[in-house]
């Protein structure tokens, strides 16, 4: 670990190799209890070049086997081995293997959709004490990072400024956040494909919204079911539109992203060609939400019904965390007697509600930059339900946690239906003050 007078504190965070199953034995000391061991993950392609500068850092700190690149390593194949480590280690009597599975903590550094991976893999495995998850900001709008206070700004990659980090790991509070399940099916085509299109350029994503086969349970006969999973948003319109552009070009010219200011710079122009800021010239209103599905959503007593959605809107979020768009907060903090009289309480994250919010056009947008902006508030729900009007459109777009994609719509059938369903819960970590809400912290509480 190096002859640093910083030694002593890596201690806190080193995970030995016996733990992790690279030896069969303890060798050396490990009186020592880690008060914060960390599994690290980065995404190398992330921010530039500085993910894979990041990984060299992190090594360099910390065992090195305990930092994995997700571009040659699953997160799952990681975790599913470790803890089945540590359960043979605690059967055999080791102590500090039952210590560390109690204070373990994740790290992730990437984009929005690598922290979406992870956390599907955390939720997934069902560890019988799955860690918190720590997020690092190493993309262009870094949402999930911002909302638990981790900055949207990419990181300082120098050994001082990843031990900065790991402090503020040790000291961060949990919090427990809602996982929502997005589910579409469509009848079966006799002919063509309705899959899903990623970016051009982009033969795989991190964080793919998929196709079900008979082994799923959400599989039923005689229809193509897709389906993906959300903590932050799930988007669809003129935003998505945007997004699967700027990935598009990303990922056909990536010699121009090198740099965090120059993509969202990137972001800006794709949002003017594309339209979003003259949207009359280049957005049909076909493809305005309320002339392309019914919206439906769960009341709380378990009933559906119709959400009217205003005809100028061409973009909506069903949002869970209070942060889009590298920061924004499209809910916004609404009056509390405005509130009272449509039902509407505070946007917590681990509530089982999600905040639907529309936008007509970017100059909308713009709105959310003012201290009291909002967009089009329209409902607070347990579920939501799109159901798609025959021939509106034969295709449209759409994103969860920063990942977008191509829909293709069949024109001759209107038997198309997204719904989103409360899932799960997993533990973030978040610094004091962050923008994150949570419904048991009196702290949370927004006057």
């Amino acid at each position: 670990m190096g002859n640093y007078d910083s030694d002593d504190i890596l201690k806190d965070f080193y995970i030995p190799d016996y733990i992790l199953g690279h030896g069969l034995e303890r060798v050396g000391d490990f009186s020592h209890v880690p008060a914060c061991p960390v599994i690290v993950f980065v995404n190398s392609k992330s921010g530039g070049q500085r993910g894979g500068d990041l990984i060299f850092t992190y090594r360099t700190l910390l065992n090195k086997n305990q930092v994995f690149d997700l571009r040659e390593t699953a997160p799952g194949e990681v975790l599913q081995k470790l803890y089945e480590n540590l359960e043979i280690l605690k059967q055999d009597g080791d102590p500090l293997a039952s210590e560390i599975q109690k204070r373990l903590k994740l790290i992730v550094a990437g984009g929005d959709g690598t922290a979406n991976w992870l956390l599907g893999v955390v939720s997934d495995l069902k560890l019988s004490e799955p860690p918190p998850v720590a997020t690092v900001p190493l993309g262009t709008g870094n949402n999930l990072p911002f909302s638990f206070g981790w900055g949207k700004k990419n990181p300082g990659i120098d050994r001082q400024s990843v031990m900065s980090f790991l402090n503020q790991v040790k000291t961060a509070m949990e919090m427990k956040i809602d996982g929502w399940l997005l589910v579409m099916r469509m009848r079966a085509l006799k002919e063509g494909s309705c899959d899903p299109i990623a970016p051009s350029g982009q033969t795989n994503s991190l964080n793919a919204f998929q196709q079900v086969f008979e082994t799923d349970p959400l599989y039923m006969d005689g229809f193509h079911t897709y389906c993906g999973r959300f903590w932050n948003y799930f988007s669809m319109g003129m935003d998505a539109q945007v997004s699967y552009a700027f990935h598009s070009d990303r990922k056909l010219h990536p010699e121009k992203f090198k740099n965090q200011l120059v993509n969202q710079s990137n972001y800006l122009k794709l949002g003017c060609t594309q339209g979003w800021f003259c949207t009359s010239c280049f957005h049909p209103s076909s493809r305005n939400i309320a002339q392309l599905t019914n919206v439906r959503i769960m009341r709380r007593q378990g009933q559906w019904e119709d959400l009217h959605v205003p005809r100028s809107i061409r973009s909506i979020v069903c949002l869970n965390l209070p942060s889009f768009s590298g920061g924004l907060n499209p809910w916004g903090k609404p009056d509390p007697k405005k509130s009272h009289e449509r039902d509407l309480t505070p946007p917590y994250v681990n509530d089982g509600l999600i905040e639907i919010v529309g936008f007509k056009d970017a100059w909308h947008g713009l709105i959310l930059l003012l201290p009291k902006g909002h967009g089009t508030r329209l409902a607070q729900t347990s579920g939501v339900r799109f159901e798609f009007k025959k021939g509106a459109a034969d295709h449209t777009y759409m994103r969860i946690d920063g990942e977008p994609w191509r829909q293709p719509l069949p024109v001759d059938d209107g038997s198309v239906a997204v719904e989103i369903s409360h899932t799960s819960q997993v533990k973030m970590l978040a610094r004091p003050f962050c923008q994150s809400k949570s419904i048991h912290e009196p702290s949370s509480l927004i006057s």
